[in-house]
């Protein structure tokens, strides 16, 4: 008998929706994409809906829903570690207790009631799972393994904070787990409150901050902060963090340990915070390279699947892969929270339709990622219209040796073709691309077009089929969630010490012959594209390597600085027009700057979006 499952995660952050039938992934979508909230936590009205019109089907047509956590288990969680620490804590109890007390409590239940609300029909029962195992299956059902050792990470779950698993076959079974408050994400967390950017969102800022430093302080952290054991477990010494007590991350005796208060956010970057981000980094890549042995040894698999928030870290990962404890590492491209709505729709989904088909033409389940809403030309073609909007309409082939062209001559294109991505990283269908062998790109694209601070690195899309021409990565990376060195055969400048730079200077410093998507150790965040998993972006690529000579380009998402990825070709507009993009394509329509009307709207647009 068919089946048709959603998954649902929710009221935390990164809402999200997820439809499966019959084994298959159906659509996948962000609420955040919707609602224009970054990070939104409130109930995804907008993907479910998606989800079922996608699916063609309403709630009634399911078999079942599955939830991403147990809210139960959570709120015992939070109860006992007030009791713990009273009287301390009270301040925190009575701002978070009401909205658990009033919601959360019984998450499944206020699920069913606003899926009740959406006037869909009448859905089946809402069944929970636990947070580590929606983590889990995630990463395991759609991974192309059959069988895989499972790590996950992240703040925290219920109570677990890290979990190893083993997958074989359709199911998952746990191994071992660490459990709040010793947690890798919230140590991580520390340093991104305390480096002056937002937990739960500028845990990748102290990422790409971390080249820029030296690891100065990692002694003081192995010392005082983290116990760690030699199969990665650890426990965290509590003296130094606040997170149990209020809300900030760290307090006094935080500062104490390293030289001062916080750094206020968006004031200059000093090099305390460059040394600060490369210590924690060099600890979290020794911490998951010493649970990846332990996977390695209690499962005795070759390959190794990952999920939660820690598994974004692409800096790691790229250490795993260096580090060949696995032959293979394969991270679900949405590893925070919204991939759990998937693991919720896989988990729900009984045995028998599980039966991972993809495995037979040797690939993952997830469609490049490519799971979210998409617009006919005939919907570009309406809204250019009522517009009024100037565009040329191209096939594909004339539409990509235009655009290829237009990028090496140095122009700015955004890139709007297909099904949106499932997950943060935008990967070729809401994309803004450039030429990666423009010095000066790097910095461009930061301060004209991202308005974002001027560290922060791009990353590359490369043709799967020449990676190793550019850089030392022996796997696919088709989610851009693995860094790597670049090749020397590109490399231009020696590892000398940057002639005497240091800091935010060493950005002066040409390192390859791709030197917009080169990062200032040398390194980059690949995005591997295969023609089957986006044919678009790939026959772009191909047409660029044939005017250029080069195979990558410059690839980030098509949004601003704090706001989510655009959704759909109004937003996509609104963002070309905004910035100092030079051309959009929508689908096969191709629209140039200089040819639009002068764009005016009412208000500062910059005040609307809140930094991220």
């Amino acid at each position: 008998m068919s089946q048709l499952v959603l998954g649902i995660s929710a009221y935390f952050h990164d809402s999200a929706a997820a439809i499966v039938s019959d084994g298959v992934i159906v659509a996948a979508a962000q609420e955040e994409r919707f609602s224009r909230r970054r990070h939104d936590s409130r109930f995804p009205s907008a993907a479910v809906r998606y989800c079922l019109d996608e699916a063609g089907s309403e709630l009634s047509d399911l078999t079942a829903v599955g939830y991403y956590e147990n809210s139960q288990l959570k709120m015992k969680r939070l109860a006992v570690t007030f009791a713990a620490i009273a009287p301390m804590g009270y301040s925190r109890f009575r701002e978070t207790m009401p909205g658990w007390m009033s919601r959360k409590r019984n998450a499944p239940r206020e699920v069913a009631a606003e899926l009740a609300s959406l006037g869909r029909g009448r859905p089946p029962e809402v069944v929970s799972f636990l947070h580590h195992e929606s983590h889990a299956a995630s990463a395991f059902i759609p991974s192309p393994y059959r069988s895989a050792a499972i790590l996950c990470i992240d703040g925290v779950g219920e109570w677990t904070t890290t979990s190893l698993w083993h997958g074989v076959g359709n199911q998952i079974e746990p191994i071992k787990e660490l459990r709040f408050p010793h947690s890798l994400g919230m140590l991580y967390s520390a340093f991104t409150y305390f480096c002056g950017f937002t937990v739960d969102s500028g845990e990748y800022k102290l990422m790409g901050l971390a080249p820029y430093g030296e690891p100065r302080y990692e002694g003081i952290i192995r010392e005082k902060l983290i116990d760690l054991r030699p199969d990665g477990s650890f426990r965290l010494n509590m003296r130094y963090f606040e997170y149990l007590r209020g809300q900030r991350m760290v307090g006094k005796a935080f500062e104490n340990l390293f030289g001062g208060p916080r750094r206020e956010p968006e004031s200059e970057l000093t090099p305390r915070e460059f040394d600060l981000a490369a210590s924690i980094q060099a600890v979290t890549d020794d911490v998951i390279l010493r649970l990846a042995k332990t996977a390695r040894r209690e499962t005795g698999e070759s390959c190794i699947c990952m999920a939660g928030g820690v598994a974004l870290n692409c800096t790691a990962n790229g250490g795993l892969v260096r580090s060949r404890i696995f032959d293979e590492v394969w991270v679900q491209p949405a590893a925070g929270d919204a991939g759990g709505a998937l693991g919720a729709a896989y988990l729900a989904s009984s045995d028998s339709v599980l039966t991972r088909d993809h495995l037979a033409v040797g690939t993952d389940a997830m469609a490049g990622a490519l799971l979210g809403p998409h617009f006919s030309n005939d919907d570009v073609e309406s809204f250019l219209e009522s517009r009024h909007l100037p565009y040329s309409r191209h096939s594909l082939d004339k539409l990509t040796g235009r655009v290829a062209q237009e990028l090496a001559n140095g122009k700015i294109v955004a890139w709007f073709r297909g099904r949106m991505e499932f997950g943060p990283r935008a990967l070729g269908a809401r994309s803004i691309l450039a030429d990666p062998r423009d010095a000066k790109m790097q910095s461009a694209l930061n301060l004209k077009i991202k308005f974002r601070e001027s560290f922060r690195p791009f990353a590359p899309a490369v043709l799967s089929e020449d990676v190793r021409e550019y850089f030392d990565l022996d796997q696919a990376s088709p989610y851009m969630l693995i860094i790597a060195k670049i090749a020397e055969t590109q490399r231009v400048h020696a590892d000398n010490g940057d002639n005497g730079k240091t800091g935010l200077a060493k950005l002066q410093v040409v390192r390859s012959r791709v030197p917009a998507v080169t990062h200032v150790d040398s390194s980059a965040r690949i995005q591997t594209v295969d023609r089957g998993d986006n044919s678009g972006l790939h026959g772009l690529l191909s047409e660029f390597k044939r005017v250029s000579g080069c195979s990558a380009l410059v690839n980030t998402s098509l949004n601003v600085r704090g706001e989510p990825i655009v959704h759909n070709p109004a937003e996509a507009y609104a963002c070309f027009m905004r910035t100092g993009i030079d051309l959009l394509v929508l689908e096969d329509f191709l629209l140039e700057k200089t040819e639009q009307p002068k764009w005016s709207e009412d208000g500062d647009w910059r005040e609307d979006i809140p930094l991220d």
